[in-house]
């Protein structure tokens, strides 16, 4: 019975991205907000559904804090 022949291709590593400094934390995170709910909003998310969004990431950001002690 004849086998078949299977060719992978090699994977590629990706580097992860290097984080950038920015002149301007504060602003640069007020415009990503901003940016993030007019997108969630013209897509159809309602406000009741980005507020359970931002209670996730509070939650996430909580539990990788840890306890403050």
């Amino acid at each position: 019975m004849a086998q078949a022949v299977t060719q992978t291709t090699p994977i590629k590593t990706v580097n992860p991205p290097r984080a950038v400094p920015v002149a301007n934390p504060e602003r640069a995170l007020q415009i990503l907000s901003k940016t993030i709910y007019k997108e969630l909003r013209e897509n159809g998310y309602e406000p009741k559904q980005i507020v359970a969004l931002a209670t996730e990431i509070i939650s996430l950001v909580t539990t990788d804090l840890g306890p403050l002690d």
